[in-house]
């Protein structure tokens, strides 16, 4: 895929808005890649929304939290938004990362979407031999408590966001269901005038 400069995309994106053609227009006069009007598209939107950020290549490393992670995920579960839409709806600038998040839920959980600590752990104070010994002392800090409520308020909030979208496909369905139904009385009454 091939990057384009923020001058290329703020050009196209201000003619867009300045009403000098069309997204399938603009992608063939500027030979846009691959996805064409999508891609410009893409930009328009951004730039809209964000205005010169929507189209700079972010080199900081935003952190989101769990909360905010998980209420995006749920965003898009329950509704029929795009990646698209939804980043701009909620101020970020990466679809791909809601996309990763919904994934990452969808294989492991809410406890996929948590944030991890990084490097290896440190044992500090101990000698070589004290290091290679599992304490005893290790297994019983942890307090199951807190661990147990935590796990028991995961799987609640799985389990609603599973019922919400079992209920949107159920409503799906029984939209389909009715819509072969008055197709199937519609023929049927028009083979019967024609008889």
């Amino acid at each position: 895929m091939a990057k384009y400069s923020f001058e290329f995309k703020k050009q196209i994106a201000q003619e867009y808005l300045s009403g000098k053609g069309g997204y399938s227009f603009l992608a063939q006069k500027y030979a846009v890649g691959n996805k064409d009007k999508k891609m410009v598209c893409k930009w328009v939107k951004a730039y809209k929304e964000f205005g010169d950020e929507g189209l700079m290549r972010s080199r900081k490393k935003e952190t989101y939290t769990f909360e905010f992670k998980l209420h995006v995920v749920e965003l898009y579960i329950s509704t029929e938004v795009s990646y698209q839409e939804l980043a701009l709806s909620v101020g970020i600038n990466n679809p791909p990362l809601i996309a990763k998040w919904v994934n990452d839920f969808r294989i492991a959980g809410p406890d996929a979407l948590r944030p991890k600590k990084k490097g290896r752990k440190k044992l500090l104070g101990l000698t070589d031999k004290e290091k290679n010994i599992p304490s005893a002392l290790d297994s019983t800090a942890i307090d199951t408590n807190v661990e147990y409520v935590k796990q028991l308020e995961d799987e609640l909030l799985k389990l609603r966001i599973e019922n919400a979208y079992l209920k949107e496909l159920r409503r799906l369905r029984l939209e389909d269901e009715a819509r072969l139904r008055e197709q199937q009385e519609s023929s049927t009454a028009s083979e019967e005038t024609s008889n």
